[in-house]
């Protein structure tokens, strides 16, 4: 999957981008990585001249992190660029963020994970803070869950106002389904901080990737008066497989491992959730939310992941937290000036 991100000639990603790879050696032995990226799409539409790092390992060496973030810098500052921002693998749109707190949790499928002390080697590389990605747990399923009656009595008047309906996304128009949330996700996810629009192309190559992973009952499109005006994308947690693939490999049993294995799995992560502009109201998300909480009932889960959130994101944080999410993990997105 790292390799997908980074191939320069499949990935539509890299039509409006570039990247440079380094490897840090020490007596001929391999002790970090980075990755520079130049997201042309993503300064064209922010109006800005960042640049970004990502797919950063390192041991747990100063002097590796410091080498590391000078030669990414040095590939940004000969393109103009006056800033360094990430990790982002490779932007926004993908894995992103620095693990920060909830070490101690279950890495949940197309999460970043990463020792703690990275965090020390990115500050002490005059690194700051630009924004923190928030990680929530949903415990629809415990034994002590109860729907809070609040967010019934919310949901049920919301129905009453609004002509809105759910459906699992159709296998048979599935590339049909993948225009429609394209669709809604450049209009959902336009007004949050570092957002690149994604091409049709972009997005249907993701599409593509995720088409086998998904469980229908988990990717859903909301209509309104039968016009779709947002969708819901869970994944099921294929990390619980994966830790009993050793050797790490597809054939010849992985591949069987991970088919006889997702119709088992019953935790996952809410990976997109999102409401066209001129649908967002504050009746539509409380009825999002009550939906995925039924759903995930009925089908015995016994709680997913909802990540990742910012932190200044109050319109999506309350509603899942009425709902009795809580935040368990968080990650964080560093920055620096390039010079």
């Amino acid at each position: 999957m790292v390799r997908d991100l980074l191939d320069t000639k499949r990935n539509p990603f890299y039509r409006q981008a570039d990247r440079a790879l380094f490897v840090a050696k020490r007596d001929g032995r391999p002790v970090g990585r980075i990755a520079a990226i130049e997201n042309r799409a993503h300064n064209a539409f922010q109006q800005d001249r960042v640049g970004f790092f990502g797919f950063f390992e390192a041991v747990d060496d100063q002097d590796v992190a410091r080498a590391l973030f000078r030669a990414a810098e040095g590939w940004l500052n000969a393109r103009g660029l006056t800033s360094i921002r990430g990790p982002m693998n490779p932007s926004t749109n993908h894995d992103c963020g620095l693990l920060v707190e909830g070490f101690d949790q279950h890495p949940q499928f197309l999460t970043t994970w990463n020792p703690p002390y990275y965090e020390t080697l990115i500050r002490d590389s005059q690194f700051v803070a630009a924004k923190d990605l928030l990680g929530y747990w949903l415990p629809y399923g415990e034994s002590s869950y109860r729907m809070p009656p609040r967010m019934e009595a919310l949901a049920r008047r919301a129905a009453a106002k609004v002509n809105l309906s759910f459906r699992d996304l159709e296998p048979s128009r599935f590339w049909d389904e993948v225009a429609i949330c394209w669709e809604v996700y450049n209009s959902a996810w336009e007004k949050n901080w570092g957002f690149v629009p994604m091409s049709r192309d972009e997005f249907t190559y993701m599409a593509k990737s995720l088409k086998p992973l998904l469980i229908p009952q988990f990717a859903f499109v909301a209509e309104i008066d039968g016009v779709p005006a947002g969708f819901m994308l869970s994944t099921p947690d294929f990390n619980l497989i994966f830790k009993t693939i050793r050797n790490g490999r597809l054939f010849p049993f992985g591949l069987l491992k991970i088919l006889l294995g997702k119709g088992r799995l019953r935790t996952g992560r809410v990976i997109a959730l999102g409401i066209k502009n001129e649908y967002r109201t504050g009746s539509i998300l409380p009825l999002f939310m009550h939906e995925a909480a039924r759903r995930a009932i009925a089908y015995g889960s016994p709680g997913a992941e909802a990540s990742w959130v910012l932190e200044e994101n109050v319109a999506m944080r309350q509603p899942i937290e009425a709902l009795g999410g809580r935040v368990y993990r968080r990650w964080r997105i560093f920055e620096r000036s390039i010079g």
